[in-house]
């Protein structure tokens, strides 16, 4: 929703993810706690929360958070599991997307990790332009790996291999993906991958075939960031992700009538 200009109203933000927990994910990235002049859609985040019915779902929640400030307001709420960061490791879209350098950012990654272990909080780090970036800024697999090693080192064991502007290809997947699983044993890895509509399968497939079992999707594709270019590329769809797991004899364990519900009900939001 982050990208949308037009405000989305709160009732339907909430009736759309309400049908979304009914659908058995593990968990729902359901809102931001960032600057409303930076990102104005998503500032009736503590609003859109009291309207959860959380008492019938087995999905646990996830906040997006850009900063510290971001970071203490979101843990004041017991319905949430997880305080998502974007740490990017390209000095230039850090700068974009959270207005620090990476070094600052590091430190904030630290200190949020002290405030969630205070408050019954786990942080997800996002390892962003963690395939590459449009910018010129130096990277390689054993940067990812080293900033990898930095985090499992500072206790952060949820990471998110991000491919922010979708330019992933297979082989780079596969490689990378295969890469941290294995150097990085104690961390629980998960990928965010961003795909145009005719590259999201072999997206899905390097992934899944290199060992990952946690992906991030939106329904139908929809979203992308808006920090990173002016032409978003759109999220992998859930239900693509959905239909190659199926493929792969995977038992999901997903309500799919809920989650038709979720699709049409999605033409309200988008």
């Amino acid at each position: 929703m982050q990208g949308i200009h037009d405000f989305i109203p709160t009732d339907i933000k909430a009736a759309y993810i309400n049908l979304l927990l009914q659908v058995g994910f593990d968990t729902i990235d359901f809102g931001s706690f960032v600057s409303p002049k930076a990102i104005p859609q998503l500032q009736d985040t503590a609003e859109v929360l009291k309207k959860l019915d959380l008492s019938n779902t087995k999905s646990k929640l996830l906040a997006i958070i850009a900063n510290y400030r971001g970071a203490e307001d979101a843990i004041k709420h017991e319905e949430i599991t997880y305080l998502g960061y974007p740490f990017s490791i390209s000095e230039t879209f850090q700068l974009r997307n959270t207005n620090s350098t990476i070094a600052d950012a590091f430190d904030t990654v630290k200190r949020m990790k002290e405030l969630c272990a205070a408050n019954g909080k786990e942080l997800l780090v996002y390892l962003s332009m963690g395939f590459g970036n449009p910018y010129g800024d130096e990277w390689n697999s054993e940067l990812v790996l080293d900033w990898g090693k930095k985090l499992v080192n500072e206790g952060i064991h949820s990471i998110a291999l991000a491919d922010t502007i979708g330019i992933a290809n297979p082989t780079q997947i596969t490689k990378l993906y295969t890469l941290l699983s294995q150097k990085l044993p104690d961390a629980k890895i998960g990928i965010h991958l961003h795909s145009t509509l005719n590259t999201w399968k072999e997206k899905i497939a390097a992934a899944y075939q290199s060992g990952c079992k946690h992906f991030d999707t939106a329904l139908k594709g929809y979203g992308g960031c808006p920090m990173a270019t002016d032409e978003l590329t759109g999220n992998i769809a859930t239900e693509n992700a959905i239909t190659y797991l199926q493929s792969q004899n995977e038992h999901l364990g997903l309500n799919l009538d809920k989650l038709q519900e979720a699709m049409e009900y999605s033409e309200k939001v988008f």
